[in-house]
């Protein structure tokens, strides 16, 4: 055999392999499908932070001063801090290297106290201020008689870190196109569809590689996993059917099949709920 036959078959051997590895086997996926419920890391707050560019082109370990900063004032109420692109989404250009300090940010962020909250503007200049409005937001509940959040919006946000775990790339993105397609369909068909109180986000590393595609669905504070193309229309009829609100730690998870958790519950919570609704 020549040298160059010898590496085409050793190309074509690892391609094969790599195949084989990204199509798991029947029983494989059930065993992830019965990990699901109780996997999603407890929190109250989940705070977005906007970039102009998309999560397929962050490096694998991705961070900033501000994100950094931001993570330090809210860790005491149960916070994380994580960055998302949308296509027509607010955001601020990035800075050159070496000025990342003067990096801004547009924030939206969610807690199952009150729902959604959306700063302008967030730099390490006003950080401080920042993050105490957040705690606030996270710690105290709405007066009597008034909702927790006053949008109607249900916002979608869908891990595609490519370089920080490849399932996460080409899973994450391939829902991201279909839920971009879906929702286009129904609005072409009819500009008052409620998919139009949808919007759509990619984010960077969620945690659960393993669970890709995972979909991530605010203000209910829903997590999904295991999402592929083919789900997305049973998936956004089941979302936009429900309210608009942070789910209570009673409420009925969205999409069982799919489920692995919900803000503000702990992970031991998570899989009680799941258990009793299942039985």
């Amino acid at each position: 055999m020549t040298s160059v036959s010898w590496r085409s078959s050793l190309r074509r051997i690892a391609h094969q392999k790599r195949d084989f590895a990204t199509l798991p086997t029947t029983n494989h996926s059930e065993t992830l499908r019965a990990e699901l419920p109780g996997t999603v890391p407890p929190h109250r707050c989940y705070i977005f932070l906007h970039t102009p560019n998309q999560p397929s082109t962050y490096p694998a370990k991705f961070s900033t001063p501000v994100q950094r900063a931001l993570l330090r004032e809210i860790m005491t109420t149960g916070g994380s801090v994580n960055f998302c692109w949308s296509e027509s989404g607010p955001s601020y250009p990035r800075r050159p290297e070496g000025e990342e300090e003067m990096q801004e940010y547009y924030l939206t962020a969610f807690s199952n106290a009150r729902g959604k909250i959306e700063v302008p503007v967030v730099s390490m200049k006003n950080v401080v201020e920042v993050g105490s409005k957040l705690r606030e937001h996270t710690e105290s509940r709405p007066p009597s008689g008034m909702e927790a959040s006053v949008s109607d919006d249900i916002h979608l946000y869908v891990c595609t870190h490519m370089a920080r775990d490849c399932r996460c790339g080409n899973t994450g993105s391939a829902v991201a196109s279909a839920l971009r397609t879906e929702l286009r369909r129904r609005r072409d068909l009819d500009h008052r569809d409620p998919s139009t109180r949808v919007q759509l986000a990619e984010t960077a590393h969620v945690g659960g590689h393993k669970y890709a595609g995972n979909v991530l669905i605010y203000p209910h504070g829903e997590w999904l996993g295991l999402v592929r193309p083919e789900d997305v229309p049973d998936i956004l009829e089941t979302v936009i059917s429900k309210p608009a609100r942070p789910f209570n730690f009673d409420d009925e998870p969205i999409c069982p099949s799919h489920w692995r958790g919900r803000m503000g519950l702990s992970k031991e919570a998570q899989v009680e709920l799941f258990t009793r609704y299942r039985d």
